[in-house]
């Protein structure tokens, strides 16, 4: 780990960066996480195919992995799966962030009554980044019940990280569309896309063109296990040309590979050391006041 951590340290600091920003990495109870792990593991259906997690260390030893890549901030991204598990799940990453200091304090929600008041609550309670899974939870984030958590959302100028592409598999309600309609009806939602939309990253960066606030992940985006950077002349331009938009993201411990393979993958799309630096650190630092 040693090895990888002196790697990681060597891209930032080629940049001349301060160090990194991970807006999606995951910090959870650990049943629940027990749980994830287990459904990677066996490879269910919204996986689809072998997924072998490499970081499986307990949470102080995974506090002191991203501590020793240098990560001057991240996440602690749960999410529900079913409802009533939300307002529990904001407790945790609330106790997580007071005692984190790195952690920007992460909330999540679910289509239930109780919505319209918890994600305000958890806003008043500090919350600065919230996490929506579109495919996990199978539901439309265009449900009523959450017209007005979208509303709130806005309202306060908090992102939302939305798992809404179909990657690893589509789901009834994954894909583009859905988030449009949110969109029409929010338009000054901060939505990042997580994943870049993959595999529909074409349709979510139309969206992007049509609404400002549109921002996106790169998580697991552009690396060899999700097909690589092999994008089309006018989507390379267009991924370039939304560097202010962009924002680093891993999806540690859950990934199949290392970090320093995420890193890679951007360096190797060869947009520049400006983009690497804004995609890295800079954009993340401006929304997040790090």
């Amino acid at each position: 780990m040693a090895a990888e951590s002196a790697d990681v340290r060597r891209f930032w600091q080629s940049l001349g960066l301060p160090g990194l920003i991970d807006v999606h990495t995951h910090f959870m109870p650990h049943r629940l996480l027990d749980r994830i792990r287990a459904y990677f593991d066996a490879a269910g259906p919204l996986i689809g195919r072998e997924w072998p997690i490499r970081y499986r260390q307990d949470e102080d030893e995974r506090l002191a992995i991203l501590r020793g890549y240098g990560l001057l901030a991240f996440t602690s991204l749960a999410y529900p799966h079913k409802p009533g598990m939300a307002e529990s799940l904001n407790a945790w990453t609330a106790d997580f962030a007071a005692r984190t200091p790195e952690c920007l304090h992460s909330a999540t929600f679910f289509p239930e009554p109780g919505a319209a008041a918890y994600v305000p609550a958890a806003i008043q309670a500090g919350a600065r980044v919230f996490k929506a899974h579109v495919q996990v939870g199978a539901y439309d984030p265009a449900d009523p019940l959450l017209d007005p958590v979208w509303g709130t959302l806005a309202e306060a100028g908090v992102p939302v990280i939305v798992h809404c592409g179909s990657g690893p598999v589509a789901t009834p309600f994954t894909g583009p569309e859905p988030m449009a309609r949110v969109l029409a009806a929010h338009p000054t939602l901060r939505p990042v896309i997580a994943h870049f939309g993959l595999p529909e990253y074409v349709g979510f960066l139309d969206l992007a063109e049509r609404y400002d606030g549109v921002l996106f992940d790169t998580t697991m985006a552009f690396t060899d296990f999700f097909g690589g950077a092999d994008l089309p002349d006018r989507e390379r331009k267009r991924i370039a040309e939304f560097e202010d938009r962009i924002l680093f993201g891993s999806d540690f411990p859950n990934i199949p590979y290392s970090y320093t393979q995420a890193l890679e993958a951007l360096s190797r799309l060869e947009f520049g050391d400006g983009w690497l630096r804004a995609v890295c650190h800079g954009n993340a630092a401006r929304i997040f006041g790090v």
